[in-house]
């Protein structure tokens, strides 16, 4: 087959494969790896990796690097293929997975990968690990089959020997990403024996891990209730889902969760966050105040407020009682 001839066949290749091509599917499509070096001399190929070949056409990419090694290590088959069946595919995973996802500031002079079955490579830039895969903890991202951030975390924790990389991979990834904190528990219980946390306590390592990257619970309140405009908004939005609500809601976890909010709050500061709650209801004040005034013995935080305070809910509640 002709140069030219070459280039149409294998530009029906790179067109889903990032602009590349292997040395493996051209010559399934009748190309021959000398013709493939005549077009890289001519300059109309380019050779990034391992049997692997870039149209000098098509542009460069930021993962183009990790692409291409992830296509050299099985040639033969075209990247869609590979991808039907995550469970059985070469997995991008650790700092190869979190440079992937934008997450952290990793440097490494080798691609991770995680298989299903074993395989070695005397090649120095990839390294294997064999590992149980579960749909649930893939995801593709720039075209290649990666884990997902929360068991890209559990990796890091795992392979990084430098915990405040781990947790600026972690700060990084809450910003970006929702997590699913119940599975990166169950993936965190296996390590918590080894990082001098009691066996399988997952729910530990986490939390020491959310601490330390600023993100735990007690972290967020303090920072919320050392921000007036910001817990004000907080408690806006908060009451105003439940002015919305038609009836309302039994105590359950998220109002349970409230309550340890409120309780970091001081008296004057809750206080201050009701009256800034009002100025945005005055269009429908009566409901909201009805509604407040419900949620808030429900919560019975209200009770356990300094009488002195005098808040304003105290004196509805009394002006209510004396007209009845």
């Amino acid at each position: 087959m002709k140069g030219p001839e070459s280039l149409r066949v294998i530009a029906e290749v790179t067109t889903s494969q990032w602009g590349m091509v292997t040395a493996a599917q051209a010559r399934a499509l009748g190309i021959s790896r000398l013709t493939l070096s005549r077009l890289a001399e001519a300059g109309h190929l380019e050779r990034l990796a391992h049997g692997v070949y870039r149209d000098a056409g098509a542009p460069s990419g930021e993962f183009e690097g990790l692409q291409s090694a992830w296509l050299s290590v099985e040639p033969k088959f075209l990247a869609e293929e590979r991808l039907r069946d995550l469970k059985s595919a070469v997995v991008v995973a650790s700092t190869s997975a979190a440079t992937l996802h934008g997450i952290g500031d990793f440097w490494s002079d080798r691609h991770e990968f995680v298989v299903a079955k074993r395989r070695q490579t005397q090649r120095p830039e990839i390294r294997y690990r064999q590992r149980r895969l579960e749909s649930r903890d893939i995801t593709v991202v720039q075209g290649l089959p990666v884990m997902r951030v929360e068991r890209t975390l559990a990796d890091l924790l795992d392979d990084v020997k430098d915990i405040s990389l781990v947790t600026d991979a972690l700060s990084a990834a809450v910003k970006k990403y929702r997590l699913d904190l119940n599975r990166m528990r169950e993936l965190l219980s296996v390590l918590a024996e080894r990082n001098g946390f009691q066996r399988n306590d997952g729910n530990a390592v986490l939390e020491y891990l959310l601490d330390a990257a600023g993100f735990s619970i007690d972290a967020i309140a303090q920072k919320i209730s050392s921000d007036f405009t910001l817990s004000s908004q907080v408690v806006t939005n908060y009451f105003r889902r439940l002015a919305a609500l038609n009836e309302m809601p039994t105590l359950d976890a998220k109002s349970a969760a409230f309550k340890q909010f409120v309780a970091s709050l001081s008296d004057e500061d809750v206080q201050k966050f009701l009256d800034a709650s009002r100025e945005g209801f005055k269009r429908n004040s009566s409901s909201f105040d009805e509604t407040l005034r419900q949620w808030a013995q429900k919560l019975s935080w209200i009770s356990n407020l300094k009488s002195s305070s005098g808040t304003a809910l105290e004196r509805e509640g009394r002006e209510e009682d004396d007209a009845a």
